[in-house]
């Protein structure tokens, strides 16, 4: 997907003194911060902002509106003051937010450019519990906000050329609530985290043949609490742009590799990958990203021989735990991912040798050249799976990879995801999934059991073909396999919610959302957009399918019409179906109602739902609905 350069309004917030509050009560302190998140998001949607990344404590969002900005903060700060007042002292979260308004450049999701850094040095200069914001910001909301700034003057800021002008808004404390009144918002959260994990263990039961050690309930929506690790991308120094692919997803591979051990939260890849390209200060880096140790490296691929240097820090010192050089066969470079893990693991996760255990790390076998040809053929297809124009070539490269190495799970699993997301997506033109999905994803599941991207993929297989005892068994061992993977628990989440088992698919989404946003996005809005809706929320079910990232889907769209349907504002739905028409030519109510059947969502739900569309003005015309309509392509996410 090509840059876009664009303007925006940059709001970067983060926890003030969250180490110490982490120090004195984990769990309290992932509840609140997930609490208070859930708030910000709320507010930075309803003003059509998007929360572009969420590590550590911090939290960062674009909005296309300086003005709109501005008063999801204020709003955020006033709230969180509120959700304050009713805690301990010593327990208290406050936020820094900073605000710029900058050039900025967009790259699948992700933002990067001075214009993040200026709000970022913004917020690290703010008052716990204050906004503070540019000149570029100030010059815009003067006079248009219902707030007043002090002008703090003109300061330098790292890596920037020129002085910044700094404005610190002047907030008023809202009145606290009555002390016998636990904050709504707050009591909604934690005890919708209390009940997801009751649901969790109610629901989640294997037979003893199946079921994996690390898949107890109570366990699986636990949220990481070791020590934080962050993997900057690998440095390509072959000189060949091309070996980019594999330093990149050699550093992918690490961190999935990480994020199967509970006893270390390594951040995702999206969190990570923003530093790429760039000569970074570790110590800096490590306190945006609110990481206790850094691993970086450089990979130099000539030939069939590879050179990989790691090297973890931490960062609290500066000081280097290890650092080490492999000099190996290019067929080799797995066992060197591998040995960089344990070491990892070794030197950070504690109780190692006693929780953790020699055998929880997968030994990789060597792989043969043609093993090693496969996997850079899958690397290829990683940047463009989601790209209509690569959609013929990738496959052509992920058939090659099955044909030249078919002992190769890997090679099985990816091409059955990437057919799958063709389905979704559109780029393929069957009515229903290909039967290639469940047929390699089978395949990769038998030549390596460990893998817990095969049975995700077996699981969407059998969840299509509706054989749910089987999705259920698959979707199990992908979770335990991978604990703390934001993908998977989001991916298998919305399934479970679309297939009527509401409460354990919005645990899981909702986890998956704590852990890394921009993996869980999309999955999670639609799995969020139909509970809200099945609640009757229908604002709520508006508000959350507006912060979808991918909006102008048609599946995007029609999830307004519904909403605002029930709400009694059939004008506003009118744009949105007029759109879906331009997109799908036979495009009706009843075309919605099979879509949402080929997702297995209940005819109950599906009923209740197609009402939206007849409020809005656009009634079925067949009983069921959809019945006697052909069959369509799914959407992206439901």
């Amino acid at each position: 997907m090509p840059n876009e350069r664009k303007l925006a309004a940059i709001l970067s917030a983060d926890v003030v003194g969250y180490s110490r509050l982490m120090g004195d009560d984990e769990q309290a302190t992932l509840a609140t911060l997930t609490a208070y998140r859930a708030i910000m998001r709320e507010h930075i949607t309803s003003r059509h902002g998007r929360v572009v990344d969420a590590p550590g404590d911090a939290l960062l969002a674009e909005f296309p509106s300086a003005v709109e900005a501005v008063d999801a903060a204020v709003e955020i700060q006033k709230e969180l003051s509120v959700q304050n007042s009713e805690l301990p002292e010593r327990r208290r979260m406050h936020m820094r937010i900073g605000i710029n308004l900058g050039d900025v450049i967009e790259q699948n999701g992700a933002l990067y450019g001075d214009g993040i850094n200026i709000a970022a040095r913004l917020e690290a200069a703010c008052q716990p519990g204050g906004v503070c914001v540019s000149g570029t910001i100030f010059d815009q909301v003067e006079n248009k906000v219902p707030v007043s700034f002090q002008f703090a003057g003109e300061k330098a800021v790292k890596n920037i050329a020129k002085p910044v002008r700094i404005y610190h808004a002047q907030l008023t404390k809202p009145k606290p609530p009555a002390r016998n009144r636990f904050p709504r918002k707050l009591r909604f959260a934690l005890a919708g985290l209390a009940c997801a994990t009751i649901v969790g263990i109610g629901f989640w039961s294997l037979d003893e043949k199946q079921k994996i050690p690390e898949a107890e309930p109570n366990r699986l929506l636990e949220m990481p609490s070791g020590p934080v690790i962050a993997v900057l991308p690998f440095t390509n120094m072959s000189g060949d742009p091309q070996q980019d692919i594999f330093s990149d997803g050699l550093t992918e591979d690490i961190i999935t590799e990480l994020s199967r051990f509970r006893e270390i939260h390594v951040l995702a890849r999206n969190t990570t990958f923003q530093y790429k390209g760039q000569s970074v200060d570790v110590p800096d880096v490590a306190r945006e990203l609110g990481a206790q140790y850094v691993l970086e490296g450089s990979i130099r691929k000539a030939e069939n021989r590879v050179r990989i240097t790691a090297q973890l820090i931490d960062a609290s010192t500066g000081s280097h735990l290890w650092a080490e050089r492999f000099d190996r066969d290019y067929e080799h470079v797995f066992e060197i991912q591998d040995e960089v893990t344990r070491k990892i693991v070794g030197t950070v996760a504690s109780g190692y040798g006693g929780s953790i255990q020699d055998a929880e790390i997968r030994k990789a076998s060597k792989k043969s050249l043609d093993q090693m040809e496969a996997y850079e053929l899958i690397l290829k297809t990683r940047p463009n799976m989601y790209s209509q124009d690569y959609f013929d070539q990738s496959k052509v490269w992920l058939e090659r990879a099955m044909a030249i190495a078919p002992a190769y799970a890997r090679a099985h699993s990816e091409y059955a995801w990437f057919r799958l997301m063709g389905w979704i997506f559109r780029f393929d033109p069957s009515p229903t999934p290909p039967e290639e999905i469940l047929e390699n994803a089978i395949k990769a599941v038998r030549l390596d059991p460990n893998d817990p991207y095969a049975h995700r993929t077996a699981a969407f297989g059998y969840y299509f073909r509706k054989q749910f005892d089987a999705f259920e068994n698959e979707a199990e061992r992908a979770l335990a396999l991978a604990p703390y993977n934001a993908e998977i628990f989001t991916q298998l989440g919305m399934l479970f919610t679309f297939n009527g088992q509401w409460e354990r698919g919005i645990a899981l989404v909702t986890k998956a959302n704590a852990i890394n946003p921009i993996s869980a996005q999309g999955w999670y809005h639609s799995a969020l957009h139909y509970d809200y809706y099945r609640k009757r929320d229908y604002q709520k079910a508006l508000d959350i399918a507006l912060g979808h990232p991918s909006t102008a889907l048609c599946e995007t769209q029609y999830k307004f019409v519904a909403a605002y349907g029930q709400l009694s504002q059939p004008e506003k739905a009118k744009p949105y179906w007029k759109n879906c028409q331009a997109m799908v030519p036979d495009m009706s109510a009843d075309w919605v109602a099979n879509v949402l059947r080929l997702w297995n969502f209940q005819e109950s739900f599906i009923e209740h739902y197609m009402q939206g569309f007849e409020k809005a003005g656009y009634p079925c015309h067949s009983t069921p609905c959809g019945l006697n309509e052909k069959k369509v392509t799914g959407d992206s996410q439901g």
